[in-house]
């Protein structure tokens, strides 16, 4: 029989808290090397559910799946020296097959985008139309120094979509809508309000003109950054030699986009939502809605067939549900749904058969009613909006809550110290940014507007360090 371990309390150790919820959840276990896990059922239960929502976006979006290898030479590598830069000391190479050295070395694909240059030279020789907008699902391979279940491991699942456009107008307009498709993504499906921005060149993927980021705050005040969507402009286009024929028949080169999330969802999700009880999982994206759970089902001749029709009759209405008929304690029971985060669970005992009722429990609040069983389905749809509802606004609430505008490098010291995001009047240079990195520990998050930002902020301010009136804002933050 599973057995449920005490869960450290959030507030007393984040960290240790985490690692109880993931593993208590049945989440992941830990792989044979360092920064690997077994993704288990219950964990990639939830990354189908983010690749189902994914996939019906990509299709609005004429976006085709596809699969690429996992190996690429160190030919392509070279050509690309300056993107690669940042993912060097993470590289896995491969030098030998056996005892016998192979003539060129072998990397583990760290992300894709010198494959689909490839790719993209070689279709678009041949077919010479635009756009190309694809997709593939896949795993990629990064060296990391230090690992953290779902937030940064060896090895870890994503979706990379690369698109190419005869003009950068075209290229730029889609990088937008990626992201805005992330952001819509994360915060309808997975309840998590994000900040929208653009990374400072510090921070920006090194092969890109221009990334986009989507930035959430976890419980603990942690940003993770949940999404980009690059602009690349000519980067890959000009060191891969891909070019199209123009209206005027004349080679030109291509501008081109790439963007991707991962099952660091999964860990935003966790860290967003999750209580010193388990993980809570937002509706939209559970594989089961409902936990039906029988207590004392041996008690009542008829309990164990009015469970199953109730099963069936969800079924039909789509209410995905799990029916719990074991001899297991009642207080393990309701324990076991709790800790795997099940929206909504419905208690049935001999009691609740004979007065025709359930007990109906949501998972985000805890709250408790009795609801005649003629109206359990419509009951259910209303319950799932309130919690998806709910859920989204209490991380949004505790985002609002914790997000402060400073003018001066004293209060951002001790506002990052309180793990806050900090807003200021940034135009400094890379060596600031490493300064505050160095002395707070907090790096840019993101660039963001000051119309309709989420907290109210000037025209323009005089930036952090020089004094010189600026109009740009960044948003700063310790995060994973």
């Amino acid at each position: 029989m599973k057995k449920l371990e005490k869960i450290t309390p959030w507030k007393q150790d984040f960290a240790k808290w985490y690692v109880d919820v993931i593993t208590q959840a049945e989440l992941m276990s830990y792989g044979p090397v360092k920064g690997t896990m077994y993704l288990k059922p219950n964990g990639y239960a939830i990354w189908s559910s983010i690749q189902d929502v994914l996939n019906f976006i990509f299709q609005e979006l004429s976006i085709k799946n596809v699969y690429f290898p996992s190996l690429i030479p160190q030919s392509f590598i070279e050509k690309e020296k300056q993107h690669v830069k940042g993912f060097a000391p993470e590289l896995l190479t491969i030098t030998h097959v056996g005892e016998k050295k192979l003539p060129e070395n072998i990397y583990l694909r760290p992300t894709s985008e010198v494959l689909f240059a490839d790719f993209f030279k070689k279709e678009i020789a041949h077919k010479n139309k635009l756009p190309i907008l694809l997709n593939q699902w896949c795993q990629v391979t990064r060296w990391e120094k230090t690992t953290n279940p779902f937030l940064r491991t060896t090895e870890f699942l994503w979706q990379e979509g690369h698109t190419v456009h005869e003009d950068s107008s075209k290229a730029k307009k889609f990088a937008k809508i990626m992201i805005e498709n992330y952001k819509f993504i994360v915060e309808k499906f997975l309840a998590i309000p994000v900040i929208v921005g653009k990374k400072t060149q510090k921070e920006r993927f090194a092969g890109a003109k221009t990334t986009y980021t989507i930035e959430a705050m976890m419980k603990d005040g942690r940003a993770l950054q949940a999404g980009t969507s690059h602009y690349l402009g000519q980067n890959f286009s000009k060191n891969f030699d891909i070019t199209f024929k123009n209206k005027d028949n004349q080679l030109e080169y291509v501008y081109q986009t790439s963007w991707g999330v991962s099952t660091r969802l999964i860990g935003a999700l966790i860290m967003t939502h999750g209580d010193d009880r388990g993980i809570i999982i937002p509706p939209a994206i559970a594989e089961y809605k409902v936990d039906i759970l029988a207590f004392f089902v041996n008690k009542h001749p008829n309990l164990k067939k009015a469970i199953l029709k109730l099963s069936d009759e969800l079924d039909d209405f789509h209410i995905t549900n799990r029916v719990d008929l074991s001899d297991n304690q009642v207080g393990f029971k309701i324990a076991n749904s709790e800790v795997l985060g099940t929206p909504v669970r419905i208690e049935i005992g001999p009691r609740d058969l004979e007065a025709k009722q359930v007990v109906v429990v949501r998972r985000d609040t805890l709250e408790k009613k009795i609801v005649p069983t003629s109206q359990i389905v419509n009951h259910l749809e209303q319950l799932f909006q309130e919690i998806q509802a709910n859920l989204f606004e209490q991380a949004k609430h505790r985002l609002t809550e914790n997000i402060v505008y400073v003018d001066n490098y004293e209060n951002f010291k001790v506002a990052i110290a309180q793990s806050r995001f900090v807003v200021v009047a940034f135009s400094e240079t890379q060596k600031q940014e490493i300064k505050i990195q160095e002395e707070t520990g907090a790096t840019s998050r993101c660039i963001v507007s000051n119309k309709d930002f989420i907290i109210p902020l000037p025209a323009e301010a005089k930036s952090l360090f020089s004094g010189k009136k600026t109009n740009k804002f960044v948003v700063f933050a310790k995060s994973y």
